[in-house]
């Protein structure tokens, strides 16, 4: 392993264990606050945990796929790399869904889990799982540890991996003799790997090329995604599309880089977006991709998406150059230095034709879709009216955790944002029972801001045992599951495409408000609309943890909506 390091000042030779080392260096790579299960195999660790608390902070969670979503939500909040731990066999397999989670959406996570003793590999020992093999697909990178020795370098190389370029999460697997092994314990941070390149050199060419299509586009767009904020290039960004001047669309994942409310802000692009960026992506002349993967999601299908348009991509992965969508123009590295440098070669222009259009099919799709989610005159309460009220009582402050479904659409449609880092969600996976636990992560990682979690009831159940992580840490996590008694958005299509057969979606849930009292959460249940307001305003005002049923309306759809397979274009409103 060809590593360049650092020499850290407070790490000084010793010897020591493998547990005492593996402690040392999570605090000496800033881990402060971790998640995790104990268990046989990692228990060394454990036990010399609970010598250094003082350094190093241990939330248990109840479950070790809750430990994962809380390290994720941590991540997203602070840009530091989240950290979660499990024990041999089923402790660590169930660390494999956030893993996934992590990979697909760009987190940085390290995972690190207990072995069996290294003379028992492959004997099918008690509680031995391949771990290694198990995670290979879904991480950025995996090791196993069979000698004490190893720790220190491993451990740097994960962190510096998780962290750098494109981040994501890595597993670190420990046998248990090496956590008890003693060796010279020294410690330097990780620089360089060989042949490992996070971020690729900008090319002067690729500015100029791109720069010259912007300067001369007569209907540009630009679709961002969480690259820009990985990156920590919104101020980078926000001046490249006020100086450009053109309608500028997001993914999910981006959401928030620049504030919701800005003019140059047309929405959210894909499956359930908003008309004017998805319709006018076909229209466009040159499209502006930055820090987005062209998830079939957003794109629908390849062989009609923005086949008019000559392509910009803004990207630090090589790998999604050309994957989905080819690009005319690549310009590879870090969206914060590539923006910051193509910036003077683009000249200022408003594109006020162009940007009427946009204003036109909002006016469409506010007629048809929009006003009747945030003020409905039916007699049912809808989703979007909860999510307006939750904008009002934060100021679109808060920080916006939803899990997966029709809850999560409408939430990150609707919810408004004035601060970057500000919408945690499953992306890329689709992970049901996210929301709960990295809601925690992400309050434990901003705890001045509120963390309001909207959760579906299908998705909240599927992790509603953090309830007792909520309960033991005091994290004051605002809750709200938005109830409709289904699995909302599988009706949806079962509706819509399978002939209103609703099979295994009709769901028959307990008390939840009794369930939340059980681990000592204030709990209200709102059933009409009369009551919303002021139960929402009582859940912000609570300095403590808070949940908040709302029964809305079992039949709603999310529209805007585009049919898997079908164009960008074919967008449907009804």
């Amino acid at each position: 392993m060809d590593v360049k390091t650092i020499d850290i000042k407070d790490t000084k030779t010793t010897t020591m264990s493998g547990s005492e080392a593996l402690v040392h260096c999570l605090v000496a790579e800033g881990a402060d606050l971790i998640y995790g299960y104990p268990g046989g195999a990692i228990m060394p660790f454990y036990d010399e945990l609970h010598k250094h608390q003082d350094k190093l902070r241990h939330v248990l969670t109840r479950h070790e796929q809750g430990a994962t979503h809380a390290a994720q939500g941590f991540a997203r909040v602070t840009g530091k790399v989240g950290v979660a731990v499990a024990t041999s066999g089923p402790g660590a397999t169930n660390l494999i869904t956030g893993i996934a989670d992590a990979q697909i959406d760009s987190t940085p996570m390290v995972c690190i889990t207990g072995q069996v003793g290294s003379h028992l590999l492959g004997s099918d020992a008690f509680q031995e799982t391949d771990i290694i093999g198990i995670s290979t697909p879904v991480t950025k990178w995996n090791y196993q540890i069979t000698r004490a020795e190893e720790i220190p370098e491993v451990l740097a190389k994960a962190f510096y991996i998780a962290r750098s370029g494109r981040p994501g999460p890595v597993l670190i697997d420990i046998t248990k003799d090496a956590q008890f092994a003693e060796f010279e314990f020294s410690y330097s941070k990780c620089e360089y790997i060989r042949s490992y390149t996070p971020v690729p050199q900008i090319t002067e060419t690729s500015l100029k090329e791109a720069a010259q299509l912007i300067n001369t586009a007569k209907k540009p767009l630009i679709v961002w995604g969480q690259g820009v904020i990985l990156g920590e290039a919104e101020k980078e960004f926000q001046d490249f599309v006020e100086k450009s001047g053109i309608p500028s669309a997001w993914t999910i994942l981006g959401v928030s880089a620049i504030p919701t409310e800005h003019p140059l802000n047309v929405g959210m692009v894909g499956m359930h977006g908003n008309y004017a960026p998805n319709v006018l992506t076909n229209e466009c002349d040159v499209l502006i991709a930055i820090g987005m993967r062209f998830d079939d999601r957003v794109t629908g299908s390849l062989d009609t998406y923005a086949k008019q348009a000559k392509v910009i991509h803004f990207e630090i992965d090589p790998a999604e150059i050309n994957k989905n969508v080819y690009a005319n123009v690549a310009v590879l590295g870090n969206s914060k230095e590539s923006l910051s440098k193509i910036l003077p070669l683009i000249e200022k222009r408003e594109h006020t034709y162009w940007h009427q259009k946009f204003k036109d099919l909002y006016e469409i799709e506010y007629s048809k879709v929009i006003k009747n989610d945030i003020t409905p005159t039916k007699e049912g309460l809808t989703m979007g009216e909860v999510v307006a009220q939750i904008n009002k009582e934060s100021n679109s402050e808060a920080i916006i955790v939803t899990d997966v479904g029709q809850h999560q659409m409408i939430g990150i449609r609707y919810a408004s944002f004035n601060k970057s880092k500000s919408n945690i969600t499953s992306g890329g996976l689709g992970t049901m029972g996210f929301a709960l636990p990295a809601a925690i992560g992400a309050k434990m990682g901003a705890p001045d801001r509120e963390v309001v979690a909207i959760i579906g009831d299908g998705g909240y159940q599927m992790t509603i045992q953090e309830l007792g992580t909520i309960l033991q840490t005091k994290a004051a996590v605002k809750i709200v599951v938005l109830n409709n008694e289904f699995l909302g958005m599988v009706r949806q299509w079962q509706q819509l495409f399978f002939d209103k057969r609703y099979a295994s979606t009709d769901m028959v849930n307990p008390n939840f408000c009794k369930i939340a009292e059980a681990y000592d959460i204030e709990a209200q249940k709102v059933t009409k609309r009369e009551d919303l307001a002021a139960a929402v305003h009582k859940m912000m005002a609570s300095p403590d943890s808070f949940f908040l049923e709302v029964m809305v309306e079992k039949e709603d759809n999310v529209f805007p909506m585009i049919p898997t397979g079908a164009s960008v274009s074919d967008i449907r409103l009804e």
